[in-house]
């Protein structure tokens, strides 16, 4: 229809989503598990030790970090894994060959990934009601960085994707870029528990604005300025979308 290919673009879309929904034990349901014992841990070893904070218990503070990592984590590993394993097996050319466009591909793709990000989120969130309260404060700030997170990730996927040539790389990406970014970045604490000169590194990451402005549509508290972190997180995903653009564009590490 026009010069977008619609149907392609769509049947692309549905095969990642069909892709982690057949093993949803495996994409949906041990996240949901994974995240509810991070709670049970926290709450077991810190619950009653860490005072009250911003009116809500510890456990409540910590509940939206958790389901953001989740939700994040997962994005990322929808869109990278898939592309690597596309590149290992060779059938990435069952991609390539069909009239989509890098615009396509790159949103196909990444929607997808977007799509496990936030059906992660939305489970986990369920599961984790029977055991913490969920306060919601402003639901905008809720919806808009949970999917922007989500994108934000699955965009790194595809970066991350292209550039491996294997696994192992791409396990490098999770284990020195994703994971500290998310560990490091609010998730379990507020930043002003850091020393006065180490600060200014949270204010540098792109995910402390996400998970900030995630549990601040949930508890109404924030770190960082509101409208801040909704720049931030949309800058960040624009460069990210330029750049898997441009890979998909040039058939970097795609084409001969």
């Amino acid at each position: 229809m026009g010069r977008v290919n619609w149907r392609g673009g769509w049947e692309l879309y549905m095969k990642e989503v069909r892709r982690f929904m057949k093993v949803y034990l495996q994409t949906v349901a041990a996240p949901i598990v994974t995240t509810l014992l991070f709670l049970a841990i926290f709450a077991l070893a810190l619950g009653r030790q860490v005072p009250q904070s911003y009116g809500v218990s510890f456990i409540e503070f910590l509940a939206p970090g958790l389901v953001i990592m989740a939700m994040v984590q997962n994005a990322f590993a929808n869109t990278s894994s898939s592309m690597v394993i596309s590149k290992v097996q060779g059938n990435i050319v069952d991609i390539l060959m069909p009239p989509l466009s890098a615009s396509e591909l790159t949103a196909a793709y990444a929607l997808g990934g977007t799509t496990r990000g936030i059906v992660v989120g939305i489970a986990t969130t369920a599961a984790m009601a029977f055991f913490v309260t969920i306060h919601v404060h402003d639901v905008f700030y809720i919806v808009y960085h949970g999917v922007m997170a989500s994108l934000m990730l699955s965009l790194l996927g595809l970066v991350g994707g292209i550039w491996a040539d294997k696994f192992d790389h791409i396990a490098a990406v999770t284990n020195f870029v994703v994971t500290p970014l998310s560990f490091l970045s609010g998730t379990f604490y507020t930043i002003d528990r850091l020393p006065e000169n180490l600060q200014f590194l949270a204010h540098i990451n792109p995910f402390f604005y996400m998970i900030d402005g995630f549990r601040y549509g949930f508890i109404g508290h924030d770190d960082a300025l509101p409208l801040t972190g909704l720049a931030v997180v949309a800058a960040t995903n624009a460069v990210l979308l330029a750049v898997t653009y441009a890979m998909f564009k040039t058939g970097y590490k795609l084409k001969a």
